[in-house]
């Protein structure tokens, strides 16, 4: 990479963590801290868990059409200020429509998508999978710090002091926008590549990303509406403790992970190494159910922490290969959409599912989820989307 690569990967990956940093830190802590509020039930919780990414994914693909328009950087800012909005409305709130409504409005900061596109602005083809790829493993790490440092905040000063901090990031992110992110040369979308959007929208050999990016979100809101309960009944760990349990399987989780990307950087298997992950995915859900003892719950944690972080760094990369070239920001849109309706009908169906049938209902829809994602990418063929003839075949 050039200097000027080197520059924008590094501050756009910095960007990436503040802001997901704000997103993931409530997840282990909603389920828990809004139960006593006005008005809150399981499916409301879920829904203010869930509700951000609703917004976000009707927001992705308008905004990042804005950004062809008038420059990615005004849009990136803007979102963020919406960001930063939206966390002092859910820090300020006493009831579960407060938080809801502060959730929604974060959402609305859909930045997701454009920041993708302004990475291949400023990068050459050569270097795009490896700026992907880091970007993808800025999500991984910002998810670990997340669920550390949350459950630490919340301990110390409540869910309002977590959403304090979250527009404290998103104003720092506004500042390495504006002072490190370096300006992308001018854009100028054209009919083509208007069109070739809407191709890729319906396009069925990108469907395993995008329903594997959908799958993968909606689990991970639908377990964490049930592992901070099981942490407190079946482990006994206080609220304010529960950073203390997802530390050590968050490291823990990288020995598991490494066998995986050896297989899949070295051995040129992703293929195997997204569905041994998928497999850990999945079995850790029905550990979960299982769970009677602190021993099973901590080890079926180590297993979800190995499984997600796998596949929420490996899927961005995979995608800019599988992608033509002349469509991979229309892909990463759609892609962005995926995950983030994802997020809110994990929140939203898995809130449902819980009210009405319980833990395991929920635990249920997860795993078949996973099985036909599974499914998915053992029948995939591995197809590049070629622009105007048929697929070009290459190694998933």
């Amino acid at each position: 990479m050039t200097a000027l690569e080197r520059r924008s990967v590094a501050s756009l990956s910095t960007l990436y963590v503040l802001r997901m940093l704000g997103l993931f830190m409530v997840l282990p802590l909603l389920a828990l801290y809004t139960q006593d509020m006005a008005a809150a039930t399981p499916f409301l919780i879920g829904l203010a868990l869930g509700i951000y990414g609703l917004t976000q994914a009707l927001l992705q693909i308008p905004l990042g059409w804005l950004s062809d328009r008038i420059g990615r950087k005004p849009v990136i800012l803007g979102g963020l200020l919406l960001f930063a909005a939206g966390s002092v409305v859910a820090a300020l709130a006493d009831t579960i429509w407060g938080v809801l409504a502060g959730r929604a409005l974060q959402g609305a900061g859909a930045i997701a998508g454009t920041v993708l596109a302004l990475v291949s602005d400023l990068t050459r083809e050569e270097q795009r999978t490896k700026a992907m790829a880091v970007l993808g493993m800025s999500i991984g790490l910002s998810f670990a710090i997340a669920l550390v440092l949350g459950p630490f905040v919340a301990g110390q000063g409540g869910l309002s002091a977590v959403f304090w901090l979250t527009a404290v990031l998103a104003l720092s992110g506004i500042f390495i926008t504006a002072a490190w992110v370096p300006a992308p040369p001018a854009e100028q979308a054209t009919e083509k590549h208007r069109e070739f959007s809407l191709a890729v929208l319906f396009d069925p050999r990108l469907a395993r990303f995008n329903f594997g990016v959908f799958a993968l979100h909606f689990i991970l809101m639908s377990c964490f509406l049930l592992v901070p309960g099981f942490l407190e009944t079946v482990a006994g760990v206080e609220r304010g403790a529960h950073w203390t349990i997802y530390l050590p399987a968050l490291l823990l989780s990288i020995l598991g992970m490494l066998p995986l990307m050896r297989l899949a950087d070295r051995g040129g298997r992703t293929r195997e190494a997204v569905l041994v992950a998928l497999l850990a995915l999945t079995m850790s859900m029905a550990l979960i159910g299982m769970s009677g003892a602190a021993g099973l719950l901590y080890f079926s944690l180590w297993l979800f922490f190995v499984g997600f972080n796998f596949l929420e760094a490996t899927l961005p990369s995979q995608l800019s290969k599988v992608a033509a070239t002349d469509g991979k920001g229309a892909a990463m849109g759609v892609f962005s959409t995926c995950q983030f309706l994802g997020a809110f009908f994990g929140g939203a169906v898995g809130g449902l599912l819980l009210q009405q049938q319980g833990p395991w209902l929920v635990l249920l829809v997860c795993i078949l989820l996973g099985a036909v994602w599974a499914l998915l990418e053992f029948r995939s063929t591995g197809a590049v989307v070629a622009k105007g003839g048929p697929p070009q075949r290459q190694r998933a």
